[in-house]
């Protein structure tokens, strides 16, 4: 919390390389530690879940990262003025509630939903045409999905992301800890999607409760030709809900999950969206 009588000039010199070096530390471990699973995991039996026979270009690369990085820009230039609001009484007051590893949890999860509502809605906003030429196609020159694509977004389209927390910090108080890890959950969660490659036991898709869950295929077809479908981040049941879930996704999940024992070469298989 910052001292109650600071401005913004200064608040904006302080505060803002530390939430930048936050948000853009977030990224750097999460895009390198996912790559570095993805690295030993291709070099194992299991590069058959590789979904995409499609390989990123070098300017795939080059374009997502810096454009996370500007995402990353983005997301402190917003969060700063919200801590200054915070510290000058706008918003809540500093959480009083319980602090046990039960209700961090369940603080945790409540975050978790309301963020995936907030992602699904607005994601299938940003799809209409207008706003889609506008705010969203940066981030689907991304064809082949990589974990260095979590942030890749036009500004317009970071702003909007960074809507959800900045809404909640100001209006609901948050034990820190909770907010936290819901943060590293949310990025953690953004690079697996963008892996590029199914981890996940066969079965997980189709079962009633595993199910409810994203895969990085539920999240590849989207962005492989499936444009207007799969548009949720941690959990299907908006898909499901509103008739947007790929028509093939599990089908699809399943042939993927079973290229072990189907294909003893280990050649990649195209994904036919």
């Amino acid at each position: 919390m910052l001292p109650d009588n600071i401005t913004m000039y200064d608040a904006a010199r302080h505060v803002f390389p530390d939430v930048f070096l936050f948000d853009g530390g977030r990224y750097v471990i999460a895009t390198l530690v996912m790559s570095a699973i993805l690295w030993l995991v291709h070099r194992t039996g299991l590069r058959v879940r590789i979904i995409q026979s499609r390989r990123a270009t070098r300017a795939d690369y080059i374009r997502e990262i810096w454009t996370s990085a500007r995402s990353v820009l983005v997301y402190a230039l917003v969060f700063t003025p919200v801590l200054w609001l915070k510290s000058h009484g706008y918003g809540p007051g500093p959480w009083t509630g319980p602090t046990g590893w039960l209700a961090m949890s369940l603080y945790v999860v409540v975050l978790l939903v309301v963020h995936d509502a907030w992602f699904y809605w607005t994601h299938r906003l940003l799809h209409t045409p207008r706003l889609f030429r506008k705010w969203h196609r940066t981030h689907h020159k991304t064809v082949t999905p990589t974990p260095f694509a979590a942030y890749a977004f036009d500004w317009r389209e970071a702003v909007v992301q960074a809507g959800m927390p900045v809404i909640w910090q100001l209006t609901i108080p948050t034990p820190n800890g909770a907010f936290f890890a819901f943060l590293g959950i949310m990025i953690a969660r953004n690079v697996w999607g963008h892996s590029g490659t199914e981890l996940h036991h066969r079965g997980f898709a189709d079962h009633w409760f595993w199910g409810l869950f994203t895969t990085a295929t539920h999240h590849d077809l989207h962005h492989s030709g499936g444009f207007g479908s799969n548009y949720g981040l941690y959990f299907t049941w908006w898909d499901r809900v509103c008739g947007t879930e790929h028509p093939r996704y599990r089908e699809i999940f399943r042939e993927i999950t079973s290229r072990g024992s189907m294909h003893k070469s280990g050649d990649d298989v195209a994904v036919a969206a």
